[in-house]
């Protein structure tokens, strides 16, 4: 599980490449795949990039999340596989069913369904939605995915009204947990209720505690289950082992030395995982896994 009870867990984005105009390297980025999961971090997460503009950050040609999804699911072992974060508002509900169902069976149960809103205006037109509606699309789309992931199997319609004469398979061995990434103009207490936990962008350690003590309090409000906690990161790490870590977009910039101390102090405030999103500006990828790998995780 990505979520672990006193417990800290990394986990990889993808793709770990330069943020240039380029289109997604497959055959570079499923071999970092495999060597995190040989590393033993916890889990790999692909994003989803329908379409590109000029106003968007990120000038990578993503994959489509569901094919990369099956190539890693074919050439990982271990790792679990986390989407972060499927735009439900702009994709059928049964294809995302469809889809988790087939990733979760080739994978062997190691999926995890992240699911966000999106925050771009032109991309909702493009699609032919309305950005206004996101919050009503997100809670609908979510129950209609959640029913056909649950062990009813229930086939709804746009109306929540049940269909018998269809189902969706195939059927894995293993249920698919549903996580929300970002708050998708929910309230904390929703998000506590139908969600395993609560995936949001990196912040200050400072302003990211008030925000976990806010979540810690919406779980008391709404459930006994345990409701786990993860942040993706920015990392440049540098070759100097004890450079103390400064602010980087989204991020830092630190040595190992830096690193390590402030995933402890992530620990102790309440994040359970950890994604990080690799600068490749400075040094190959690669070598920082390794370095990950090597000198990270054996001292976590």
């Amino acid at each position: 599980m990505i979520f672990r009870k006193d417990r800290l867990t990394l986990g990889l984005v993808l793709p770990a490449q330069s943020r240039i105009e380029a289109d997604f390297d497959f055959e570079t980025q499923i071999a970092f795949a495999a060597r995190a999961d040989k590393a033993g971090l916890t889990a790999l997460w692909v994003r989803d990039v329908p379409i590109n503009s000029s106003g968007y950050p990120d000038p990578i040609g993503h994959s489509d999340p569901w094919v990369l999804l099956g190539a890693l699911a074919a050439t990982t072992t271990t790792i679990q596989l986390a989407t972060g974060a499927i735009v439900l508002p702009l994709r059928h509900p049964l294809h995302i069913a469809k889809s988790a169902l087939s990733v979760q069976a080739l994978s062997r149960g190691r999926l995890t369904l992240g699911l966000g809103s999106g925050d771009r205006p032109t991309e909702y037109e493009v699609f032919g939605e309305d950005i206004e509606q996101r919050k009503t699309l997100y809670r609908n789309n979510w129950a209609r995915v959640a029913a056909v992931l649950g062990e009813a199997r229930a086939l709804v319609n746009a109306c929540g009204e049940p269909r018998h004469d269809f189902e969706i398979r195939p059927r894995p061995a293993t249920a698919v947990p549903m996580l929300s990434v970002g708050s998708s103009s929910q309230s904390l207490e929703w998000i506590a209720r139908h969600s395993i936990g609560w995936m949001t962008y990196y912040r200050s350690l400072d302003v990211q505690g008030d925000r976990i003590a806010l979540w810690q309090a919406a779980i008391g409000k709404t459930t006994a289950a345990f409701r786990g906690f993860g942040q993706s990161m920015a990392l440049e790490l540098t070759e100097d082992a004890r450079l103390r870590p400064e602010p980087i977009n989204l991020g830092m910039k630190t040595g190992r030395y830096g690193l390590i101390d402030a995933i402890q102090a992530m620990k102790q405030m309440g994040v359970h995982h950890l994604a990080l999103n690799i600068s490749t500006a400075k040094r190959p990828p690669i070598d920082v896994i390794e370095e990950i790998a090597s000198e990270v995780i054996p001292v976590l």
